[in-house]
């Protein structure tokens, strides 16, 4: 090595050409720092400084972004849902690790982050997608922080862009009858009924097992949702509280549901070996879950035969949501159908009811005042 900069300590030339410095840790091992110059040395040297006084060991300087996504990703598989697991994995794999891959842990900016976010939408990826991007560094970020591999989350210092509410699509209930006679006979009438008249999740009616329905008490225990794992399926446990709940079915839903379990013991005949054994509600011909995408189809083609707008199967929870607001169903009881951790949720979510709802208020006052005096 030769010169040694002015006040720079640690910071030196070598013969090479190359800028060289040293730092120690507590205990007891020297990390160098190389750069083409003096002030890319000094930049790496203060990141460096920062990082041992704040506690990160010398072996975390050296962790790459990606390779920690990689381990964390390992370490939440068993605690994540399946589809949500294979969703974080799509988004490390795809947007994250090979745009930010390389860049060291510890030395990770807020600045770095903002700009992975702003070219992924010039880049067309929608706000929605770079939301769910930014999610996930967070969470990532996170556990680093609680695992002591950074000082701090730095995904807490960026905001993610800002997604625009979906306008929701709702049926009349002019509409929903319309609907009700396009399905009638359909093998998978019952499906539908079952949603548009409970405002149960997807997941959850195709993850309804006969064992959580007693149709001569008209009610359904809700204790499992159908999670997919590539081309497996399993049963978990709904994902809050609210979500494991009790709820009352109509006549309507009973009569379909019960006519439905005639033509699924036929099926079943049919299949015979063949049958899986699953005590689902919902199957296809041998017993297994429906799929989505079949699912989708017969909807879509309901919708048509039925003139109607063509709307997300999530749709149908929105309007039984909006349906039992709008003729007076107390909040609290619409939250606890729809299976909301908090009746704010429900609130906030269905506000373009509340018209509706403070006329009725109104309207209730006046009577009980007698009229205008």
């Amino acid at each position: 090595m030769s010169r040694r900069g002015n006040g720079e300590g640690t910071i030196c030339k070598r013969s090479d050409g190359r800028w060289v410095a040293a730092v120690s840790y507590p205990d007891g091992p020297r990390k160098w720092i190389y750069g083409a110059t003096r002030a890319e040395v000094d930049a790496k040297l203060t990141a460096a400084k920062r990082a041992r006084d704040q506690g990160l060991p010398a072996s975390e300087e050296r962790r790459t972004l990606g390779a920690f996504l990689i381990e964390w990703l390992e370490a939440s598989r068993s605690t994540l849902r399946a589809r949500t697991w294979v969703r974080y994995e799509e988004l490390v794999r795809l947007h994250i690790i090979p745009e930010l891959g390389h860049v060291a842990l510890a030395r990770l900016g807020p600045e770095q982050l903002q700009r992975l976010y702003a070219a992924k939408l010039a880049g067309g990826l929608s706000p929605t997608t770079v939301h769910h991007v930014h999610a996930v560094v967070h969470r990532a970020l996170s556990q680093a922080e609680r695992w002591g591999r950074v000082p701090r989350n730095v995904a807490s210092l960026v905001d993610g862009p800002r997604v625009a509410r979906r306008e929701m699509a709702t049926l009349t209930e002019e509409q929903l009858r319309r609907l009700d006679d396009a399905i009638a006979g359909d093998e998978l009438e019952g499906l539908f009924v079952v949603a548009f008249t409970t405002g149960m999740r997807l997941s959850e009616i195709l993850g309804l097992r006969w064992r959580d329905v007693d149709l001569d008490r008209a009610e359904i225990q809700l204790r499992s949702t159908l999670e997919w794992s590539g081309d497996e399926f399993g049963f978990s446990e709904p994902k809050t509280r609210g979500s494991r709940r009790h709820i009352l079915l109509t006549a309507h839903a009973i009569a379909s549901l019960r006519r439905h379990r005639v033509r699924q013991a036929a099926a079943r005949l049919a299949a015979g070996a063949a049958w899986g054994d699953y005590d689902l509600v919902f199957t296809n011909v041998v017993g297994q879950p429906v799929a989505e995408s079949t699912l989708r189809l017969v909807y879509r083609a309901a919708l048509k035969r039925a003139g109607l707008p063509r709307i997300r199967f999530h749709d149908l929870r929105h309007t039984a949501a909006t349906i039992a607001l709008g003729r007076g169903v107390h909040p609290k009881v619409v939250s606890e159908m729809l299976g909301h951790s908090r009746i704010a949720v429900t609130l906030d979510l269905y506000s373009h009811v509340t018209p509706t709802m403070q006329r009725e208020a109104v309207a209730a006052m006046d009577a009980a005042m007698g009229g205008e005096r």
